[in-house]
């Protein structure tokens, strides 16, 4: 879900769309998006799990301070996407542990 129009705030009409890859599945977002609104738009509200029971998280502060949107971009793990904007080409996946510290 868009917001498409706001008695303060204007949103272009045509912007660049941005194709990249959501759990190995092709998406599209738009430039100027986060990571997390893109997905938001597209209806996908689960980022990551919480680390014991597995719940869902998604979208919580939406300004970096918590770690309910962390996901795994480009094969880093632990990156906040409701502050990460969005390029061309990210393969971004929904992380379930705490991240991997150090590349093998």
């Amino acid at each position: 879900m868009r917001i498409e129009e706001h008695p303060i705030l204007n949103f272009e009409k045509e912007r660049k769309v941005i194709h990249f890859t959501f759990n190995n599945l092709p998406v599209e977002g738009y430039e100027g998006d986060t990571i997390a609104s893109a997905l938001h738009a597209l209806g996908i509200k689960k980022f990551s799990e919480s680390m014991n029971l597995k719940r869902p998280r998604g979208f919580y502060c939406a300004i970096g301070n918590c770690s309910s949107c962390n996901m795994i971009v480009d094969g880093v793990p632990n990156v906040r996407t409701c502050v990460t904007l969005l390029k061309e080409g990210m393969d971004v996946k929904v992380q379930s542990n705490k991240g991997e510290l150090y590349v093998k």
